[in-house]
């Protein structure tokens, strides 16, 4: 049923019914599924993809690339336990390539963002080196596209 899990990921707003409909099942057949993928963590919440650029909060996210040294018989996953325990952390990733994490946080200032790095993340014994990204606009996201008009460019008239 990796159908209901699609439709579920793009608008977690649909109800069984809908979802049911959609996919020409049962009503009762698809809660059943959605309540055994919650009971087994492969459903794990539900969000709302929000455009702060278009309200008065303005958050400030980054990606900070990290090396780090992984622990004796705990390999990145305790150091990655340590990092998500922090509050201002939404997102840490395990990548390959020229670093080690993918951390994404948010924070009131660039400010505020730059001292988590320098107190918080940094002087972590494993940590070997740091590099913080600040994201300066949204595009898309989760496959949502932010900007009006998408994909249409704007002509500059010089007369």
């Amino acid at each position: 049923m990796e159908e209901i899990l699609k439709l579920i990921e793009k608008d977690g707003r649909l109800t069984p019914g809908q979802i049911a409909r959609m996919l020409g099942r049962d009503e009762a057949e698809v809660a059943a599924a959605i309540a055994d993928y919650e009971s087994r963590h492969i459903i794990l919440g539900y969000t709302a993809l929000v455009n702060w650029e278009l309200t008065d909060a303005e958050p400030v996210s980054a990606l900070i690339e990290v090396k780090l040294t992984p622990e004796r018989g705990q390999g990145f996953d305790r150091v990655a336990e340590r990092i998500y325990q922090y509050p201002q952390v939404t997102s840490v990733f395990l990548m390959s390539g020229g670093f080690d994490l993918t951390v994404i946080i948010e924070g009131s200032t660039m400010k505020e963002v730059a001292m988590f790095v320098a107190e918080k993340l940094a002087p972590l014994e494993c940590v070997t080196g740091t590099a913080t990204h600040f994201v300066l606009k949204k595009y898309k996201d989760k496959g949502v596209t932010f900007v009006k008009n998408a994909g249409q460019q704007e002509r500059i008239s010089y007369l």
